[in-house]
Parts: structure tokens; C-alpha cells; sequence
């Protein structure tokens, strides 16, 4: 049976419009925190967002020109600490927590941030 595209995207339409409005929580307990993590570039982007993501339980959106993070996480199943823990062994210090200095020197020079003082 052909139908045409006009009645599929009308349906698509219907579909996202009949969605419940809390669809964007991703998580059961959700938190939110804004934390500074340091980092110069899309490298340290993309390993500062992969080393704090937990499956079901975390995400984390970093912005390269303010050094920001929004974490996001299930308060239920991990903390903001347990979070930047794992963000500093990869490399990345926040105001709470610094990389273990070995770590940060095997970062790709492009990656190599001024590091806060102690």
C-alpha cells in the first residue's frame, strides 16, 4: 500500500506531539550540577564527556570556552564525586578533584591545560 510522504510525516508529527512531556529526564533521580573541569579543546571534550558517562546513571556536557560541565546523574546510584573521580583519573582536574600528575602528562599536548594550583 503506497502512502504518500505527506501522511508520514503527518504521522511522525502526531507521534512526537502525543510524547509525555518529562521524556527528556534521563534519569529515575535525577540531579544536575554545573562543576568547572579543565581542558583546552574537542579532544578533551570528548574524553572528559566519555569519562564521566556511567551507563543509566550519568552524563556529562562540557564546553571547551568556559570549561564548564553540565553533570547529570541518578543520585540514587552514584554521586557528583564519584563522577569527577573518574573525569580526574583520566586526566582532567576539577576545583575538587586533580589528576594524578602521570596521567595528566601522558594527555596530548594540545590537551595539556594550565593546571589551578594546588
Amino acid at each position: 500500500m503506497y502512502i504518500p510522504k505527506i501522511f508520514s510525516a503527518l504521522i511522525l508529527f502526531a507521534m512526537v506531539a502525543m510524547m509525555p512531556e518529562n521524556a527528556s529526564a534521563q534519569f529515575a533521580n535525577e540531579k544536575s550540577d554545573t562543576v568547572r573541569i579543565y581542558g583546552n579543546c574537542e579532544m578533551c571534550k570528548r574524553n572528559i564527556e566519555r569519562a564521566g558517562k556511567q551507563k543509566k546513571t550519568s552524563s556529562v556536557t562540557w564546553e571547551p570556552a568556559t570549561q564548564l560541565a553540565v553533570i547529570r546523574y541518578d543520585s540514587a546510584k552514584t554521586s557528583l564525586s564519584n563522577i569527577l573521580r573518574g573525569i580526574a583519573a583520566a586526566g582532567y582536574d576539577s576545583d575538587d578533584f586533580r589528576a594524578p600528575d602521570d596521567v595528566y602528562r601522558r594527555l596530548h599536548t594540545c590537551c595539556q591545560y594550565e593546571r589551578p594550583p594546588r
